[in-house]
């Protein structure tokens, strides 16, 4: 039994890694076909509050949810504010370089999380431990490769395969940003970073985890809102009407986002920040792999 308790959240990790990496294939794709990242982030987030809102309601009974207090949605607030900026500035980074390259630089995210897990005291460090040297190690070593990857592409090592995405690759190429990509990405790790935390955080006092999702997924949804009217002028980036748009978008909603930080959520809890945190660079040999299959993307020795 006990076995299996440890099994699980790794399980459970790997499942939610494939599902991200997914959905940034499938956000890729949407934009590819024109839609705007900001839509596609709104309808995402869409999708996931009207899935979650009534699981959370039928998993968690009444007598068993805790008192809402005002701390407590300000910290559900605070998880869709990191997620909103996190989900806007990720795929506008996609868009500018690739899905590897978002998946790459969650190389950061093991890091950064653990180094907010020591300020807010939820790792504890000692120098002689072995532990806290691997971590400090590791926290170095992905910051630097996440630095690579972003500044410095290399030599060709596989070409673009003929795929059937790579006409529109071609046009996409021609207005790729491979810097200014990789640091919206960068922001977007920091707010994964952030947001783990502060999840972890509201956890031990709420521990309702689907109803900690919903509540991020609704606030996430109110802001995205907001920057979509604010920012999208043209009513076409807005269409549905493409199969290609309309599936991108439900699987992004449904697995993507709803199943992802449903288990995500679940093995935080169980684990904590750090150990979730460590298994973001397992998409970027699945991104990669992909990007080079459907995107028509090249393989370069930077990443």
């Amino acid at each position: 039994m006990g076995v299996k308790v440890a099994v699980l959240p790794i399980v459970g990790m790997i499942m939610a890694e494939c599902a991200q990496a997914g959905r940034m294939m499938a956000g890729k794709a949407a934009m590819s076909n024109g839609m705007s990242s900001f839509v596609f982030v709104l309808y995402s987030n869409i999708i996931a509050s009207i899935i979650l809102l009534p699981s959370s309601l039928i998993f968690h009974r009444p007598q068993e949810r805790p008192p809402l207090t005002l701390s407590i949605v300000f910290g559900f607030f605070l998880l869709g504010l990191f997620g909103c900026l996190g989900q806007s500035s990720g795929y506008a980074g996609i868009n500018l370089s690739s899905p590897a390259l978002g998946t790459a630089m969650l190389n950061t995210v093991p890091g950064l999380t653990f180094v907010l897990a020591v300020i807010f005291r939820m790792e504890k460090v000692d120098c002689r431990s072995y532990s806290t040297l691997a971590k400090s190690m590791g926290t170095i070593i992905s910051m630097g490769g996440a630095f690579v990857v972003t500044y410095y592409k290399g030599p060709l090592l596989l070409k673009a395969l003929p795929s059937a995405s790579n006409s529109s690759h071609q046009v996409l190429s021609q207005h790729s940003n491979w810097v200014l990509g990789g640091l919206l990405l960068a922001v977007d790790c920091t707010m994964a970073s952030s947001w783990l935390i502060v999840q972890a955080l509201i956890l031990k006092k709420y521990p309702a985890k689907l109803i900690v999702v919903f509540f991020y997924f609704f606030f996430s949804t109110v802001l995205s809102s907001i920057v979509c009217l604010v920012i999208v002028k043209d009513p076409s980036a807005w269409s549905l009407k493409s199969n290609t748009r309309l599936v991108s978008v439900l699987f992004s909603g449904i697995l993507g986002h709803a199943f992802q930080v449903g288990v995500t959520t679940w093995c935080l809890q169980k684990t904590g920040p750090v150990f979730v945190s460590i298994f973001a660079p397992l998409g970027i040999v699945i991104t990669a792999t992909a990007s080079v299959v459907f995107f028509g993307d090249a393989l370069n020795l930077g990443m």
